[in-house]
C-alpha cells in the first residue's frame, strides 16, 4: 500500500460540465454494475476499481497494479464506458481526472457534498455505500479502495454532524419535491412517482410530510407496493400500479415524478396525451424527470404541450444556493484537509514504523559497540555492575540521536511522500532504503482484492 496515495486514480464528470445528457454515455445500468466491474478493471489495466453513477455524476476509481506508475486513463475510461474509441483530445476534454493524494481529496470531497450541485446534499453518502457494496460484490474493491471509501465515508458523518452544512434543503429529490408542490398546493390532486429507486423515495418522504397523496408506479408492482408500505400509504389498490398498466391508461394526476435506471424512455407521446387528458385541473400534468438518461425525453414533452423539469433544471436550483452554505463549506472543507493530513501521516508511519525501529536499533548496537571498543582499548576496568550501566548511558544516548532523524523521516514521508524518503534513504542507506521497498511490497500484496489483481 502506498503510503502517500501515489497508487489511486479517479476519472469522472459531472453534469456541470455538459448538462444531464453529458452523463447518458457513461451510465451503466444499475442492474449491470457489479457484474460488468471485473472486466472495466481488466479494461483499464488496474487491480482494483469502484464505479459511482448518479443523476449529477459518474466516477471511477482506480488502484494502480504494483509496479506500474500513475498513467493518464481518461481515453480507457472513456472507451470502455461510451463503447467507442474517443476522438483526439474528446477524452480530455470529457472527462477530469485526479492522481494520488488529489485523487483521495476528491474522493472526501464527493462524499461530504462539497463537490455536488446542492452544496452539503447527503445523497451522495448512500450512492457511495451502494458503489462499495458493488465493488465487493464484484471482487473489484481491494483493501486500500475499501479502507479509503469507508475513510471518506466517516469524515463525511463527522463533517456534517459537526457544521450546518447539511441544513436545509440539502438534496436533488427535495428540490425536486418542491417543485410539485408548488403544482399541487396551487391544484390539489395526486402525483404519481415512478420507480421506487432512492431519489423517488426521499422525493415521496418529503411530498408525504406536506400530506400530498401519492400514486406508487414501477416495472416490478411489487417493489411500488412495498414502497407504499414505507410510507404509511392506506391499502388502497389504487396507491400502486405497474408501469405498463400507468402506461395504457394513466391515475389522474396534476404531476409525475420519474427516476427510474430504463436505458430509454419509459413515457412515450401517446401516454403523456392520455395523462393531460385525465389530469383534474384540467391544465397539463407538471412532469419532473430526474433519470438519466431522461425517462421523457424533452421534445416530446413539449411537443404533447406537458411542462418538463429536467435535471438540468434541479442542477439551476441547486447551483443557486450554493452561495448559502458557503460559511459551512468553507469550515467543512478545513475539516477535509486535516482528515487527509491525520490519514496522510498515518499511512505514512504504518509503513515507517519498521524503518525506524531498524533505525532506533541501528543506533543502539553502533553505541553500545562503541563503548566496548572504548573500554577494550583504553583498559578500564569495569565490573559488571559498570559495564551495565555504561551500556545503558550508550542506549539513552542512541534513543537521543534517533529522534531526530525518525522524526524528520516522519515529517518527510507526511509532506513530501514515500518517494522521497525513498530517495533519501537510498543516497545515504541502502539498506534501510532495501527494508523500506521490503515493507512497502509486503503491504502491496495484502491490498490486492481477494480474487487476485482484476
Amino acid at each position: 500500500m502506498k503510503s502517500d496515495m501515489e497508487s489511486i486514480g479517479l476519472v469522472g464528470l459531472t453534469s456541470r460540465e455538459g448538462g444531464a445528457a453529458a452523463l447518458a454515455p457513461f451510465t451503466l445500468p444499475k442492474s449491470e454494475r457489479a457484474t460488468r466491474l471485473p472486466a472495466l478493471a481488466a479494461e483499464l489495466g488496474v487491480a482494483e476499481a469502484l464505479y459511482l453513477a448518479t443523476c449529477h455524476r459518474v466516477e471511477v476509481a482506480f488502484r494502480y497494479r504494483d509496479g506500474e506508475p500513475p498513467r493518464d486513463l481518461r481515453r480507457a475510461v472513456f472507451r470502455a464506458l461510451s463503447g467507442r474509441e474517443p476522438a483526439a483530445g474528446e477524452a480530455e476534454r470529457t472527462l477530469r481526472g485526479w492522481l494520488g493524494e488529489g485523487a483521495v481529496e476528491h474522493l472526501f470531497l464527493l462524499a461530504c457534498g462539497l463537490d455536488s450541485a446542492e452544496l452539503g446534499e447527503r445523497e451522495i453518502q448512500g450512492q457511495l455505500r451502494e458503489a462499495l457494496a458493488a465493488g465487493r460484490a464484484a471482487g473489484t474493491a481491494g483493501v486500500l479502495l475499501d479502507r479509503l471509501t469507508e475513510e471518506a465515508l466517516r469524515v463525511a458523518h463527522e463533517v456534517h454532524r459537526a457544521t450546518g452544512l447539511g441544513a436545509g434543503r440539502s438534496s436533488l429529490a427535495e428540490i425536486a419535491a418542491d417543485f410539485l408542490l408548488e403544482r399541487i398546493r396551487r391544484t390539489p390532486s395526486p402525483v404519481a412517482l415512478i420507480g421506487v429507486s432512492p431519489l423517488v423515495r426521499r422525493a415521496a418522504e418529503a411530498l408525504r410530510r406536506e400530506g400530498a397523496e401519492l400514486v406508487l408506479v414501477n416495472r416490478t408492482v411489487e417493489h411500488a407496493e412495498a414502497l407504499a408500505r414505507e410510507l404509511g400509504l392506506p391499502p388502497d389498490a389504487g396507491r400502486a400500479m405497474p408501469l405498463d398498466a400507468f402506461r395504457a391508461a394513466p391515475a389522474a394526476v396534476e404531476a409525475v415524478l420519474t427516476a427510474t435506471g430504463a436505458p430509454a424512455a419509459v413515457l412515450d407521446r401517446a401516454c403523456l396525451e392520455r395523462l393531460a387528458a385525465r389530469a383534474p385541473s384540467g391544465e397539463p400534468p407538471l412532469l419532473v424527470d430526474l433519470a438519466v438518461p431522461p425517462d421523457v425525453e424533452e421534445s416530446v414533452a413539449a411537443a404533447a404541450g406537458l411542462p418538463r423539469v429536467g435535471m438540468d433544471e434541479i442542477d439551476a436550483v441547486a447551483l443557486a444556493g450554493r452561495q448559502r452554505r458557503a460559511s459551512e463549506a468553507a469550515e467543512a472543507r478545513t475539516r477535509v484537509d486535516a482528515a487527509l493530513a491525520e490519514l496522510r501521516e498515518r499511512l505514512a508511519e504504518r509503513m515507517l514504523a519498521p524503518v525506524l525501529a531498524r533505525l532506533a536499533q541501528r543506533y543502539r548496537r553502533t553505541a553500545v559497540e562503541g563503548v566496548e571498543r572504548l573500554a577494550a582499548r583504553e583498559g578500564l576496568p569495569l565490573d559488571p555492575a559498570g559495564r551495565e550501566a555504561l551500556e545503558r548511558w550508550a542506549e539513552t544516548l542512541a534513543r537521543r540521536f534517533a529522534h531526530l532523524p525518525s522524526k524528520g523521516l516522519r515529517a518527510l514521508a507526511a509532506e513530501q511522500g514515500l518517494a522521497a524518503v525513498r530517495s533519501f534513504l537510498a543516497a545515504g542507506d541502502a539498506e534501510l532504503a532495501a527494508e523500506l521497498a521490503s515493507v512497502a511490497a509486503e503491504l502491496d500484496a495484502l491490498s490486492a482484492p481477494a480474487g487476485g489483481e482484476a
